[in-house]
């Protein structure tokens, strides 16, 4: 993929999708490509996040340590970005994700990351909106769950 291609790519995505092209282009610049395999780990829940990824191609799972078992809270591809929570709030990864096929991705480190959105405001706002449509998915998934739950817990 070229570095045109990879703008372009940056710039189908909401988060970028106002950036000026001097910053994707910069951005795609400073962004190294990685390949995983199928049913790799990209990274795991509690680790320090030390970069944040963009899904070129394939698929993967988000999943959530529970004790005894992992609960797939999403599944992600082409266009998404995924990692960025630990570099914002400078905390572990909250998420294991694990490729279900091949996955190709930009790796933008963390301190690419932080420029990035000290130097777009529209990026900082993106991010915002994103993480709490996350949220919302992540309790409507808590909901159900409670319900599924009351419902088995009343069967005699």
């Amino acid at each position: 993929m070229s570095l045109a291609e990879e703008v372009d790519l940056l710039r189908g995505i909401s988060l970028f999708e106002r950036m000026e092209p001097a910053k994707l282009k910069l951005l795609a610049m400073t962004s190294d490509r990685v390949n995983f395999r199928p049913n790799a780990v990209m990274m795991r829940q509690g680790d320090d996040g030390d970069a944040a990824y963009v899904i070129i191609s394939g698929k993967g799972q988000v999943l959530i340590g529970t004790p005894g078992s992992e609960i797939q809270v999403a599944e992600i591809g082409a266009g998404q970005i995924v990692g960025e929570i630990a570099i914002l709030i400078d905390v572990p990864r909250t998420a294991t994700v694990k490729t279900a096929e091949g996955l190709t991705a930009l790796k933008i480190s963390k301190e690419n990351f932080l420029r990035l959105l000290h130097g777009s405001p529209q990026v900082a706002v993106e991010i915002i909106l994103e993480l709490a449509l996350r949220l919302e998915n992540t309790n409507a998934q808590l909901r159900a769950a409670v319900a599924a739950d009351k419902g088995r817990s009343a069967v005699p």
